[in-house]
């Protein structure tokens, strides 16, 4: 796979968020992206064999895909500045850095709201989108 993908929910303000963060911290375009409540987003978790009951960001890469912490720590390790040094974390086992993934996860429409429409990106930036061409 040339770009790895990320698939985020669309429906989520914090995912939003994150994904403009990982956009602003990702200069050379390594990653691309696709809401998993799209129709691109649904035929890559079908590919890829993603079970229904994921509720995590997903990071596509070489035929394998990642969840939760390991998502978030592998995407780290391809951004500017700092944050590459966050990928560390890896070492710790997943169970351990996944329970506090998952307080973010359940609580995160609670926490940040839930969208129904996604602020509209440049025309460089919706390169990058698999649903927006």
């Amino acid at each position: 796979m040339e770009h790895p993908i990320i698939l985020f929910d669309g429906q989520c303000h914090f995912c939003d968020q994150s994904v403009q963060f990982i956009i602003k911290h990702d200069a050379k375009g390594f990653f691309k992206f696709a809401s998993q409540q799209g129709e691109i987003g649904q035929e890559l978790l079908n590919a890829y064999e993603v079970p229904e009951e994921i509720d995590s960001i997903i990071l596509l890469n070489n035929d394998k895909y990642y969840i939760k912490s390991s998502a978030a720590l592998r995407i780290c390790f391809h951004l500017t500045g700092g944050w590459k040094l966050f990928s560390v974390f890896l070492i710790i086992p997943s169970p351990v850095r996944d329970f506090f993934y998952n307080i973010i996860a359940q609580n995160r429409y609670r926490w940040f709201g839930k969208k129904e429409s996604c602020q509209l990106p440049t025309k460089e930036i919706r390169k990058r989108f698999l649903d927006m061409k």
